[in-house]
């Protein structure tokens, strides 16, 4: 548990004087560098040797490229939409579809639904996919 205090403890604020000194920076040593690995004549020698099994005898040919097979341009299949009116009610879910020319009877089959104090529902364009 803390200890609670009645007062809380005085906060140190220091003098002015303290604000304008200068700080003192230590200088720090710079890291030793590191000498290059000098290569041994065991490596060298491992080297030569490694170079000299491979230039005599049979010399390697190099494969040739393999040809790309020309690819054709697939048609993209155009998708075709349909307008229609759909009526909906207020949770979102499509109640009737008409054809986009009977839009008058979208809004009056809305009005029918909404009558008597029942959740409005109201008339939006929907676009739907024809196969063909």
């Amino acid at each position: 548990m803390m200890p609670t205090y009645q007062n809380p403890p005085p906060l140190v604020v220091p003098s002015p004087s303290i604000r304008f000194m200068a700080k003192k920076t230590a200088k720090k040593k710079a890291a030793p560098k590191k000498k290059a690995a000098k290569t041994t004549k065991k490596a060298k020698t491992a080297k030569k040797a490694a170079t000299a099994k491979d230039a005599p005898g049979k010399k390697k040919k190099k494969a040739a490229p393999k040809k790309k097979k020309a690819s054709r341009a697939r048609a993209v299949k155009e998708i075709r939409l349909k307008a229609y009116w759909g009526v909906f009610n207020q949770s979102l879910k499509r109640v009737a579809l008409f054809e986009f020319n009977e839009r008058k009877l979208a809004d009056k089959k809305a009005a029918e639904l909404g009558k008597n104090g029942k959740s409005p529902h109201f008339v939006q364009p929907v676009k739907e996919a024809i196969e063909g």
